[in-house]
């Protein structure tokens, strides 16, 4: 992989990781519930709301810990390589999920294990 290409990854992560810091995401989209008000319903989906927030938060918790160690393997000149097969990710699934730490096959394999 060229340097060009490592600055490309490189500012796809950071675009992503400000995008997740400064509550652009998916769950700082969503208001948070607050106190209880209303009827049965009116609460079920306000609880429903705080769930589905939560989880949110949890996954850009886990997206930003991926980031992040995506951008520590451009540092150590490890990024873009299988962590599993050792052979290259390609630029396709790089740029689909730039923080991919798994080739494509070894990703599906991974998928089919679990």
């Amino acid at each position: 992989m060229n340097k060009s290409d490592l600055f490309r990854y490189k500012n796809l992560l950071l675009a992503k990781q400000h995008e997740l810091t400064t509550g652009k995401s998916l769950a700082g989209s969503i208001s948070p519930g607050g106190e209880p008000h209303g009827d049965p319903v009116d609460m079920a989906a306000d609880e429903a709301s705080a769930t589905v927030q939560m989880r949110l938060k949890q996954t850009d918790s886990k997206l930003l810990r991926a980031i992040e160690d995506a951008l520590t393997r451009i540092r150590q000149e490890k990024f873009g390589t299988c962590e599993e097969c050792g052979q290259p990710i390609s630029k396709a699934r790089l740029e689909a999920v730039p923080w991919a730490r798994y080739c494509r096959d070894c990703k599906e394999q991974q998928g089919a294990q679990g």
